[in-house]
């Protein structure tokens, strides 16, 4: 049987697409779908907006960040417009200290602020990354978008764009961020951003390296994070969506995780869908996680098979020391999309993450799919 050049170049990127997806010979059997996933939720009648678990909790005035944003899709505004308010309940409540004001801060005891969005229907893009002093990181990305030509904006030089813009400059660090950072120079519970590189018997090259190895004494590869994706469809179909955060606790001055970055931290496309992502940026930056899910979804998954997929790419892709004996990562992180036709579902490495969905029947907290139960997550290396 004679075979077509393009059915074998499809058959070969079929099975090329396989192999890159493969799991190492002898590791353990990841979870079932059918026990790795809740009862699927009937696809969500247009608009609808879904987005990380904060995004449901109440800020002073008994606010609820996507109850915003739905309350506004559903009068006809804007997706992006929509969704933006939406992460501006969360980076202006100071009790949340994952984004904005209150966000934790970096090792210095210095706030630095990222965020990216995306607008499905004019195809534009905005970001910012190492943002000081301005509490709504979303709203300046979206002004790069607005006023620029280009998509990001860094340090020093997004400050002053911002100031440019008419953005109202204040401290972000507030005194419960504050004394959480003292609490983590005094005895930090998780480790310093720095890895040991010397051979062994080797000496510490320096004492800052020194002091920074020392915090992790207990051996925990974990880390604070904290982030908002807000992805949204509108009752006609367009997509938009945005993440914002204040990044990983006492981080390196003028790291940059996966937030900001389009394709990582956020995707959209108004033709399939949109996703985004929290947790651990690093492992999500090699994969581009939000862009590799809204390519499956094109290929036909549906969004919680795209985002599970997503999720084993990034173990694929996790250097050794993250991972224990049994190919678990010592870390999580958490996935969301939105398909065009209003489906969107939530995923994780971890069974236990819930992500926020607003539609018609109300804002509610949903439990995604995961590809390990709870009790396999591996306890802090010694």
């Amino acid at each position: 049987m004679s075979i077509s050049r393009r059915d074998f170049l499809g058959s070969a990127a079929t099975t090329a697409a396989g192999a890159a997806l493969a799991r190492p010979a002898g590791a353990m059997p990841w979870v079932s779908v059918a026990e790795r996933t809740p009862p699927a939720p009937a696809a969500a009648a247009r608009p609808v907006v879904i987005s990380s678990d904060n995004g449901y909790s109440t800020d002073a005035s008994g606010k609820r960040g996507i109850q915003v944003a739905y309350d506004l899709l559903a009068r006809g505004g804007d997706p992006l417009d929509a969704i933006i308010a939406g992460v501006n309940v969360v980076e202006l409540n100071p009790e949340d200290q994952s984004v904005g004001l209150g966000g934790l801060p970096n090792e210095d005891g210095v706030v630095q602020l990222d965020a990216s969005c995306m607008h499905g229907p004019t195809k534009r893009a905005g970001a910012v990354a190492c943002l000081e002093r301005i509490a709504t990181p979303s709203l300046v990305a979206k002004a790069v978008m607005d006023h620029t030509d280009h998509v990001l904006l860094v340090g020093d030089d997004a400050l002053r764009f911002a100031r440019r813009m008419g953005f109202a400059e204040q401290e972000l660090l507030t005194e419960k961020s504050r004394e959480a950072w003292l609490r983590w120079k005094a005895n930090p519970p998780t480790p310093g951003m720095w890895v040991d590189t010397r051979p062994k018997g080797g000496t510490r090259t320096s004492a800052r390296f020194q002091a920074a190895h020392e915090y992790a004494a207990d051996g925990s590869l974990a880390a604070t994070t904290g982030t908002i994706n807000m992805n949204a469809v509108t009752a006609s179909g367009d997509l938009a969506s945005v993440t914002t955060t204040s990044g990983m606790a006492w981080k390196i001055p003028g790291r940059v995780g996966d937030s900001p970055l389009h394709g990582a931290g956020q995707y959209c496309d108004n033709t399939v869908g949109a996703a985004g992502s929290t947790g651990r940026g690093e492992a999500n930056i090699k994969v581009c996680g939000a862009f590799l899910a809204v390519e499956f979804m094109r290929q036909g998954m549906s969004p919680e098979a795209a985002l599970i997929k997503v999720m084993e790419r990034v173990l694929a892709m996790t250097e050794p020391r993250l991972m224990n004996e049994r190919g678990r990562p010592y870390f999580d992180l958490e996935f969301y999309a939105v398909a065009k036709d209003g489906r969107v579902a939530g995923a994780s490495a971890y069974q236990g993450s819930r992500y926020a969905v607003a539609d018609a029947s109300g804002a509610r907290l949903m439990d995604g799919a995961y590809l390990f139960k709870r009790e396999e997550r591996p306890a802090p290396r010694k």
